[in-house]
């Protein structure tokens, strides 16, 4: 999986995406509200090690993380 954060201009806030190998898109949402409806995109338990890495997250950089 991949984790990519995308600054926000003017009143569009931040967002983080979150894409599979393949690059698809799986999990999209504000990086102000990460761990809301996490269980959704199949990321439960891994919430403080998510909420760390979002927050050092430099912008336009893709990574490449292991869940």
């Amino acid at each position: 999986m991949y984790i990519l954060k995308v600054k926000g201009k003017a009143k569009i806030p931040d967002y983080i995406q979150i894409r599979d190998d393949n690059f698809v898109l799986v999990a999209y949402f504000r990086a102000d509200r990460p761990l809301k409806n996490i269980e959704k995109f199949g990321l439960e338990g891994k919430e403080a090690e998510l909420e760390t890495l979002i927050r050092e997250l430099p912008f336009g950089k893709t990574q490449k993380i292991e869940i």
